[in-house]
């Protein structure tokens, strides 16, 4: 059986980006069994990258697996982490996800919701390209540093 291609290509200048490096970092640590020793780290990255072709393979609706509900939250801790980085402010993401693929990932900063998404098909989450992930992800960011700022005090408490 032969392995599918990988649509990260190495030497992508978008590897280098902030969320590339931290959600790098999230998968890593996640790994308790070395799965991804050796792995290069467009392979590591590539299967966040949900091309039309890979979505079509995909049902519909399904539940989503153990490794689909990792990346969820490697995304999402990665999200506070750069949060924490932009703002000197502890940040803390939250995640309920059902079995369904369905729920809410939060990132708290003090008593502040800093990041309120609403997940839905989990079993399919992904971005369409390593630029779509910068840019979807440079919103969320802008948008919460710009609500800590607005509401420092909250975000302080």
């Amino acid at each position: 059986m032969s392995q599918p291609a990988l649509v990260v290509e190495a030497g992508d200048p978008l590897m280098t980006s902030d969320i590339v490096v931290e959600m790098l970092k999230q998968l890593r640590a996640m790994d308790t069994y070395d799965t991804y020793e050796g792995w290069s780290e467009e392979k590591i990255i590539d299967p966040l990258i949900m091309t039309k072709e890979r979505k079509r393979e995909i049902p519909i609706v399904g539940d989503p697996d153990e490794i689909t509900l990792a990346r969820v939250k490697a995304y999402y801790n990665a999200i506070a982490s750069l949060v924490e980085k932009r703002t000197g402010l502890m940040a803390v993401p939250v995640i309920n996800i059902t079995h369904e693929g369905f729920g809410r990932a939060l990132v708290l900063v003090g008593k502040l919701i800093a990041v309120d998404k609403v997940l839905r098909d989990v079993h399919r989450f992904g971005f369409g390209s390593l630029e779509e992930l910068n840019e979807k992800t440079d919103k969320i960011l802008d948008k919460a540093v710009g609500l800590i700022e607005q509401y420092k005090e909250v975000a302080e408490a």
